[in-house]
């Protein structure tokens, strides 16, 4: 089989926030944003990898979640424990001082970690943890 990962996705919560986050401190490309307000997906991907994308999705929008799982996810989210992603980069430090600077909420400043990788780790505005390893 030849498989590759195309989408994974996230939630938002607030669709501005999420923008400015993934497209003006990540520098990620806008590729779709359907919906209106706060039930809109957007996607966002890499510059040069147009077949690897982010959706940037509302939780719980599935009408099979019930209210007692949206309220479960909206906990979790705000306890930053329901969504996570990993990217990577040459440029580890530049990535990370330039979202400390933007005003991402820093959770790892670049570390050396025992098991041979280094990396950092930022919440984005939904509470979604983004870790970023370096390429060496």
């Amino acid at each position: 089989m030849d498989l590759s990962i195309n989408t994974a996705s996230l939630p938002h919560d607030d669709p501005e926030a999420s923008l400015a986050f993934y497209r003006d401190l990540l520098g990620f490309e806008v590729r779709g944003d359907v919906g209106e307000g706060r039930m809109r997906w957007i996607t966002v991907g890499p510059p040069g990898q147009p077949d690897t994308s982010v959706l940037l999705a509302p939780p719980g929008a599935d009408p099979g979640v019930t209210d007692a799982e949206r309220r479960t996810i909206a906990e979790m989210m705000a306890k930053g424990t329901f969504g996570w992603i990993l990217l990577a980069t040459r440029q580890l430090d530049a990535v990370f001082d330039k979202v400390r600077a933007g005003g991402g909420e820093v959770v790892q400043e670049p570390t050396e970690q025992p098991y041979g990788m280094r990396d950092c780790a930022f919440r984005d505005p939904a509470g979604n943890l983004i870790r970023v390893k370096e390429i060496r």
